[in-house]
């Protein structure tokens, strides 16, 4: 089992950058393929950018390509998403989630993903 908790959200101007972490603790990190999702307000949860437990592998929605990366330090058992260039629809509540595998991939759905953080806030003001 691992436990997750998110952070470095908060409220950035339109253009601007966060960088936000999910720290794991637990089983070990580099057990798990890690995923970031988002959800906005009145919208249904949606994956952001997920990566394989190595990081060799990663996915990124369309809508923040060239905007955001995934990446992961497996000796600090941290998550992180670089999100530059942020726009007013990005702001949401984001979350990491976790999928036990041993398996070179990522995980694209929501239902894969076992284990969620509680989530930080991003608003991004226009």
């Amino acid at each position: 089992q691992v436990q997750l908790v998110e952070s470095g959200g908060g409220l950035v101007q339109a253009g601007g950058s966060l960088r936000l972490s999910c720290a794991a603790s637990g089983r070990s990190f580099s057990n798990y393929a890690m995923g970031w999702f988002r959800q906005a307000p009145g919208k249904e949860r949606e994956l952001v950018a997920a990566i394989s437990w190595s990081g060799r592998s990663a996915y990124l929605v369309n809508s923040v390509k060239g905007r955001f990366a995934i990446a992961r330090d497996n000796a600090k058992s941290t998550l992180y998403l670089q999100m530059n260039s942020l726009t007013p629809e990005d702001t949401a509540v984001s979350c990491c989630a976790a999928t036990a595998t041993s398996c070179e991939r990522f995980f694209t759905h929501a239902e894969n993903y076992a284990y969620w953080g509680q989530g930080t806030p991003v608003t991004v003001s226009s």
